[in-house]
């Protein structure tokens, strides 16, 4: 059976009014902003179209769309808001494209039990704005939070720039509906904790599309902060910076947000806060009035021994007003320029040596201007790093090239120094030729035995997390 068959298959069973082939949507709907596609589209090397693009409008719909497309050997690509940057949406011209972004439904509101519901179409900034008239929250603000989706989120294994204090996405979601690739569906049961054998909602979530399609998310919510303190530190170097924010995580504090900047960020995006080659620490405390006031003045106290001096205050206010305003990489192509975010994670005695690595590495790639790095996560037990590269090679030919050696030099000393390959963007396509050295012999085989089980057929998102 050809896939213009199951494509027709497909609009006979959901009719024209979910079914969609014109050029404008095919075109709008075949790849995220990873920055490669955008350098393919830019240098003659364009994303194909699909062949066409289905909106469901409810769960049965979606189980219509994966039955066709396994029993008509289709590929199905499943797209949130298409907000990703790892190229982990990507047409075929043979593919189906299943875009959740008409799955808008709120279905449940608990407020005794802190509860939400939403369809997994709900862009991310609605669902927060829902929760917010209530005087709740999710908790959960990735930068993305205006063009994402709460699937999308949960696809991807999201962090939230909030989640040193209320954790990440695989914390704040209590439980999952989704459609698996045989067309069955499983809805996890709403309880705080179950001792229950393996988590199944866990086995989905940073699943990028691969062992089903999400089509509902329940999160639990919390009651919005009472007091909200945005503090400023500057640091002598990276390594003492770490060390503040070690000491307080681990002496039992959870500011809401901690983020350290290098000295080239700093002069880059602060540039009314530089003091010398300083590094520049955020702290957002958040809570009960009496918390926030209580942690802010520890971490003050602890500051001036850790060898911080406080910064203005209205560095983290700055930070805050312009915390998602981002350039789309389409636009720095199109200008010419290459670049690109890699964020991993390390434990703390790991961390120092391969963000230096890092940015000596990037740095030494011809041409490269901007190689640089900030901590935007933080743990009992280590911290993110959030790498930034940027280039505008003379000769446009090179921008690919100049892309691939960042992210390949980025990763081998990540590896080598211990660091895991993702943090909070996923594999998609671009970090998937790393993932067997990141996950292990046991590890992938056990990653590919699960995919083979639930897909045997090999038509959810080919080709993405586990590079074929």
């Amino acid at each position: 059976m050809s896939n213009k068959n199951c494509a027709d298959k497909i609009l006979k069973t959901l009719g024209p009014e979910k079914v969609f082939t014109d050029e404008f949507t095919l075109k709008d709907r075949r790849r995220d902003f990873w920055m490669m596609s955008a350098l393919d589209d830019l240098q003659g090397r364009r994303v194909p179209n699909p062949a066409c693009v289905v909106k469901p409008q409810e769960t049965k719909d979606v189980v219509e769309v994966v039955n066709l497309c396994r029993e008509n050997a289709t590929p199905l690509i499943t797209f949130g808001l298409g907000s990703g940057v790892c190229g982990g949406i990507r047409a075929t011209g043979n593919s189906v494209l299943l875009d959740m972004s008409s799955m808008t439904q709120t279905r449940l509101f608990d407020i005794d039990n802190l509860l939400v519901t939403f369809e997994a179409g709900v862009r991310g900034a609605d669902a927060e704005a829902a929760v917010a008239k209530r005087g709740m929250t999710i908790g959960h603000y990735p930068q993305s939070i205006d063009v994402s989706s709460v699937g999308g989120w949960v696809a991807t294994r999201s962090s939230g720039q909030f989640s040193t204090g209320y954790g990440n996405v695989e914390n704040v979601v209590l439980g999952l509906e989704a459609v698996l690739p045989d067309g069955s569906i499983i809805n996890t049961r709403l309880v705080p904790r179950a001792s229950t054998g393996p988590d199944l909602k866990q086995l989905l979530i940073g699943s990028e599309g691969t062992l089903g399609v999400i089509t509902a998310v329940t999160f639990g919510l919390r009651w919005k902060a009472e007091k909200t303190i945005m503090k400023a530190y500057y640091a002598p170097t990276m390594e003492a910076g770490f060390d503040f924010q070690r000491f307080i995580i681990q002496s039992g504090w959870q500011p809401a947000v901690m983020r350290q900047y290098d000295a080239s960020e700093v002069a880059r995006l602060f540039a009314d806060f530089v003091r010398g080659d300083d590094a520049l620490i955020l702290l957002v405390h958040e809570g009960p009035a009496s918390y926030a006031d209580a942690e802010s003045a520890a971490c003050a106290a602890v500051a001036t021994p850790q060898g911080c001096l406080e910064a203005p205050e209205a560095a983290a206010k700055h930070w805050f007003e312009e915390r998602n305003n981002v350039t789309n990489f389409d636009d720095l192509a199109g200008a010419g320029i290459v670049a690109d975010t890699i964020e991993i994670s390390a434990t703390w005695d790991r961390i120092a040596p391969i963000y230096h690595n890092v940015v000596r590495a990037m740095k030494e790639v011809d041409e490269v201007a901007v190689s640089s790095g900030h901590s935007s996560h933080c743990y009992r037990s280590g911290i993110n790093i959030y790498f930034t590269f940027a280039a505008r090679p003379e000769n446009k030919e090179r921008m690919a090239y100049i892309y691939n050696e960042c992210w390949s030099r980025a990763m081998r000393c990540t590896i080598e120094g211990g660091g895991t390959i993702s943090h909070h963007h996923g594999i998609g396509r671009v970090r998937s030729r790393w993932l067997p050295e990141e996950l292990g012999d046991g590890g992938l085989s056990l990653l590919k035995s699960i995919k083979k089980s639930l897909d045997p057929a090999n038509f959810m998102n080919p080709g993405v997390l586990i590079n074929d």
